[in-house]
């Protein structure tokens, strides 16, 4: 008996002591996608991306409208029986090159698009996060978290919202 009441004291001190460390953290939250919206560097970065690619996409149309081009004399020589099969065989293979070049372009712009990304926003980002680790260290906050993020806060006071302290910082 003695020792049931002395392990349930102990259980009962270790979860008053649970609870009061838990109930002394300070939780905020933020939306990173409504601050990067708002900042002048974000739709900076936005026109150049956008620069970008439409002069990659300018460059793979017209690749694409000469490779057509190549495609459309090629039928037309083979249906006229101006070609041997030995040149139809040669022009095919060219033309599995030239498509071939073409896929890689593709994905070559894809690969430059998001490497220009990556390094344009990335210091916008860090901004963003400084100015949260800033506006967490100042007012006591354990943790923040991002609402932009798939949303997995489902109920938070408004007071806890540190968007605003975070828009002051940048």
């Amino acid at each position: 008996m003695k020792v049931n009441l002395k392990f349930l004291t102990l259980i009962a001190g270790f979860l008053f002591f649970m609870t009061a460390s838990v109930s002394a953290q300070k939780f905020g939250y933020t939306n990173s996608a409504a601050l990067l919206v708002e900042m002048p560097e974000t739709s900076s970065a936005d026109a150049q991306l956008k620069q970008l690619q439409e002069s990659l996409t300018k460059e793979i149309q017209a690749k694409e409208t000469a490779f057509n081009a190549e495609v459309q004399k090629y039928i037309e020589q083979g249906n006229s029986g101006m070609l041997t099969p030995v040149q139809m065989q040669e022009l095919e293979a060219d033309l599995q090159a030239q498509q071939l070049e073409l896929q890689q372009m593709s994905q070559d712009a894809q690969v430059k698009i998001q490497q220009k990304r990556d390094e344009l926003y990335s210091p916008i980002l860090e901004k963003v996060q400084k100015a949260i680790d800033e506006v967490g260290a100042a007012n006591g906050y354990d943790i923040i978290f991002d609402v932009a993020a798939l949303n997995v806060i489902l109920f938070a006071d408004e007071s806890d919202d540190v968007t605003e302290l975070v828009k002051a910082k940048l």
